[in-house]
Order: structure tokens, then C-alpha cells, then sequence
């Protein structure tokens, strides 16, 4: 019975630590003011033609709203915002769902944000969906986006697009 005890103490101070040694929190207010500093228009090539992105900070300055439109997609629309500490996504897709990603990494001297599923809206199981999201934010007139589609648990195809500033 001692012994018991004794193994479910150093069970919860085990986990007490490792609750204790969360990797490094992002800088969610810094990684948001890096992002808004795409507002404007963005080209990009694609296998399917010119991929034409639109950004704008609406909200008083809380939301950034990327239009993205895919030759024979049509438009697609991802909300970035603030969630208390943590910067969210969510991106309404030609799918017909709604996945919401949480920015994992933000590292600012490289401009890389990398954004992880965390749910979804109107998902049905096993049905595809962007499920992770990555910018590299080269400088004022260039950024590349990489976005992983998942469908029955698997990655089946990723979408990594090289964008230039048109205004």
C-alpha cells in the first residue's frame, strides 16, 4: 500500500513538472503585427495560374483578413486575431468547413509563423481540411505560405505558394 502511494506521488510530481516545462509561449502580439504588415494585394503562381491574395486589417485593427482567390477555386476567406495569449485563425474553405489553428512558433528574426489545427467547424469525420498553416515572411514585398490539406487523418497534398507584393 506504501508502495502505492509512494508511486502515485511521484507520478504527480512528474507531472508537475513536465506541466512546469511547457515549450516557449509565442509572442502573440508581435507575431499579429508582423502578419498585419501584409495589408494589401499578393500574387502568386500556381500550377492552377495566378493565386491572388487581398489582405486588410478591419476590426479597429483587430482582425487581418485575407481574400484568397484560386484560379477555378473561387474566393476563400482566413480571419487572423488575437485570443488572449495566443494568436488564431480561422479559414473558411472551398471544403465547406471551417478549420481554427493556433500560431505554435513564431520566430522573428527569420519572419516564420507556423499555425497548428486545433478544431474545426462543420467537419465530418474523416472529410479533408487545411489542417496547418506556415509563413515565411521574407521582407515588405514578399512572403511564402505553406498549407497542408489532411483528409482521413493523412496529409494529401500541401499547397506552398512563393507571394509578391502587387500595391
Amino acid at each position: 500500500m506504501k508502495i502505492k502511494g509512494l508511486l502515485i506521488s511521484v507520478l504527480l510530481l512528474a507531472g508537475t513538472a513536465l506541466a512546469g516545462s511547457n515549450p516557449k509561449q509565442v509572442d502573440a502580439g508581435a507575431a499579429f503585427a508582423r502578419l498585419k504588415a501584409l495589408a494589401g494585394e499578393w500574387e502568386a503562381d500556381s500550377p492552377k495560374g495566378k493565386v491572388q491574395n487581398k489582405y486588410e486589417v478591419i476590426a479597429g485593427g483587430s482582425v487581418l483578413l485575407e481574400h484568397i482567390n484560386v484560379p477555378g477555386e473561387g474566393e476563400m476567406i482566413t480571419a487572423y486575431h488575437l485570443d488572449g495569449d495566443k494568436l488564431v485563425l480561422t479559414h473558411y474553405c472551398m471544403a465547406g468547413n471551417q478549420p481554427h489553428m493556433v500560431a505554435e512558433k513564431f520566430d522573428s528574426p527569420s519572419g516564420e509563423v507556423n499555425f497548428a489545427f486545433a478544431g474545426a467547424s462543420n467537419l465530418a469525420p474523416g472529410a479533408g481540411h487545411m489542417h496547418n498553416a506556415s509563413f515565411h515572411l521574407v521582407s515588405d514585398n514578399r512572403f511564402d505560405a505553406k498549407w497542408d490539406f489532411f483528409e482521413a487523418g493523412k496529409l494529401k497534398f500541401s499547397e506552398d505558394m512563393h507571394f509578391s507584393r502587387v500595391k
